[in-house]
């Protein structure tokens, strides 16, 4: 969350999906403004994850950078420009959401 702040993302959401779905532990919805936003942001955090020793880092929506998946395992991590978030609107797919 703190890369995800440090690259000025924005309404950051953390969802906890223990007992909700074997996905994943936690999901993590971020905004960038543009894709160019988008990428930086989903570049930094995965050098972030690397340098962290996570090992089989997946990410999906790169080079469009509409909407940038990285799957770490027990984190997902969502990084969407504005209008993508909006029409997906997958906070929503989610009860008892918490914004950070």
């Amino acid at each position: 969350m703190t890369r995800l702040d440090d690259d000025k993302s924005e309404d950051i959401v953390s969802i906890d999906l223990r007992g909700k779905s074997s996905l994943a532990d936690h999901m993590v919805v971020a905004s960038g403004r543009s894709q160019r936003h988008v990428g930086a942001i989903a570049e930094h955090l995965l050098e972030s994850l690397k340098a962290s020793g996570v090992k089989q880092v997946r990410v999906e929506g790169q080079p469009a950078c509409d909407w940038v998946l990285i799957d770490a395992g027990d984190v997902i991590v969502h990084i969407f420009q504005p209008e993508v978030r909006t029409f997906y609107n997958i906070e929503k797919m989610w009860a008892g959401t918490a914004k950070v």
